[in-house]
């Protein structure tokens, strides 16, 4: 008896889908453009706050050692500057290490009769990274703070600057998300709703000769979700095509901003935007329908 339900409610669904040929092509649309959309802006805040994360790790602070510390001496240091709970990583740079640095960066004429070490003008000092990006500035206070220490460098202003564009960022981010999220499901709810308005005589029609309401309903509920799957599909594999392209565009053209692989975050969305086009497409029928049960 179960299993004959379920049949009759599939082929109804199907049955219903067919018959009301524009509305459903109407639903599907409205799924397809929102979903589109929604998964659109979820790649571009993904990527957004990938390229954010990337710049704030790439924050680090220099502290430059004073001249007269001895090796022992700038090894406690180092030890000392490890301890602090915020700092990850430190790494020592030697004068020589930081000479040929600028060599390489600058050319053999930027350090020529400094290669000597008496000669070389460039300070000892650490690398050092912090566990949170953010802790930067607290960190680059407590340095300045400890003897042996003789500056300390990290883009005062500007990298608390990166962090505030980086938070603004996740938070326009995160509320676009959700308005987009919340919009979708109002156009296709509406949508789904008209569906159902134009069958209202025939589900007032099975509740008067004895129909139960879930006898009723689940051929609804069932054809919003086809309509959904349908409509999530869509974009789904248009986003598949077009992110690919895009990441492959991108690692040509502008490799010094790489996206997220394609593999990364494809996979997730088309599960996203499929399990939104179920619910959203089943509620939408459930909700709509359920006026009319009311007779």
């Amino acid at each position: 008896m179960l299993i004959r339900n379920i049949l009759h409610y599939i082929k109804e669904a199907f049955l219903s889908i067919g018959r009301n040929g524009w509305m459903s092509f109407a639903s599907v649309s409205v799924v397809a453009v929102s979903l589109f959309i929604l998964g659109t802006f979820y790649l571009v805040n993904l990527n957004a706050e990938h390229i954010t994360a990337e710049l704030e790790s790439q924050v680090e602070i220099i502290a430059e050692v004073a001249e007269d510390l001895t090796a022992e001496e700038i090894e406690q240091l180092r030890v000392t500057v490890i301890q602090l709970p915020e700092v990850e990583e430190v790494r020592f740079v030697s004068k020589s290490e930081a000479l040929q640095r600028l060599k390489e960066r600058m050319g053999e004429e930027w350090v020529e009769g400094y290669e000597d070490e008496e000669r070389n003008p460039l300070p000892h000092s650490f690398e050092i990274r912090t566990i949170v990006p953010q802790d930067v500035p607290v960190v680059a206070g407590k340095l300045e703070k400890i003897p042996g220490i003789a500056d300390v460098e990290y883009g005062a202003g500007v990298v608390e600057k990166l962090f505030r564009v980086g938070s603004v960022v996740r938070w326009i981010g995160l509320t676009f998300m959700v308005g987009l999220a919340v919009t979708a499901m109002f156009l296709i709810a509406n949508t789904i709703k008209l569906t159902v308005n134009a069958r209202s005589k025939e589900i007032m029609i099975m509740k008067w000769v004895g129909a139960t309401e879930w006898f009723i309903r689940w051929p609804f509920v069932i054809e919003g979700i086809i309509l959904g799957l349908i409509g999530a599909l869509i974009p789904s594999l248009l986003l598949y095509y077009l992110y690919g392209e895009a990441v492959n565009w991108s690692q040509t053209n502008i490799n010094f901003l790489p996206l997220l692989p394609s593999y990364l975050v494809i996979g997730e969305l088309i599960k996203l935007l499929l399990l939104l086009g179920t619910i959203i497409g089943a509620l939408g029928s459930a909700l709509s329908v359920r006026r009319f049960l009311k007779v």
